[in-house]
């Protein structure tokens, strides 16, 4: 099973920015991402089947480090989450603290969470490395990890400054690395994060 390339994923935008929450619940439930950050609405298309297979070896890693010992909630994409100058953005995935879950409504979620994660897409770096970073920087996420599937590495970012809008501190680890979170009791080996079916996951 090869999943070494991915089709082209888009995101387009509106060109006003006069989206808020209210306008968003009246967007249609047809598999794509809708964000509004800073009054713009963002669309994203359908994930592709590698970007959705990162995303599920990243929960497994999560559920047994954070869901399974009581540290936190993982939830997935898609899932509305409203914070400051998000209303909401669909990171692929975040942690909650397990006192959060009050703030688990029917079509969203109101907080700000332990950890958010994206995975890059190679067609719009952009939208998750400048974007999403300074949006989160500004809402205070304490935590934000970046997967790059292509380099199969991960930019992890930690201590947000609110005011300027970026993090502090940002470590890149390699492919052979090993991911140490700075905030959470989590620690795994990079390739566990991509690893194919027919590889081993460390």
């Amino acid at each position: 099973m090869t999943m070494t390339t991915a089709p082209l994923e888009l995101v387009l935008h509106s060109s006003e920015a006069t989206w808020n929450r209210e306008r968003w619940d009246e967007l249609p439930d047809d598999g794509k991402r809708y964000e509004i950050i800073d009054g713009v609405l963002y669309m994203s298309t359908a994930p592709s089947p590698w970007h959705q297979w990162i995303s599920r070896l990243a929960q497994r890693l999560l559920y047994t480090q954070i869901d399974d010992r009581g540290l936190g909630i993982t939830f997935n994409a898609p899932v509305g989450l409203f914070m400051p100058g998000c209303d909401p953005v669909q990171p692929d995935l975040l942690v909650l603290r397990p006192d959060d879950r009050s703030l688990i409504l029917e079509r969203r979620i109101e907080t700000i969470p332990l950890l958010l994660i994206e995975i890059l897409s190679p067609s719009n770096p952009q939208h998750d490395l400048v974007l999403k970073r300074q949006a989160y920087a500004r809402a205070g996420v304490p935590e934000y990890w970046v997967l790059r599937p292509q380099e199969r590495d991960i930019l992890v970012h930690s201590e947000p400054d609110p005011t300027l809008g970026h993090f502090l501190r940002v470590l890149r680890i390699p492919a052979d690395g090993e991911l140490v979170s700075p905030t959470l009791a989590f620690r795994a080996p990079v390739a566990a994060f991509f690893a194919l079916p027919s590889e081993p996951a460390s």
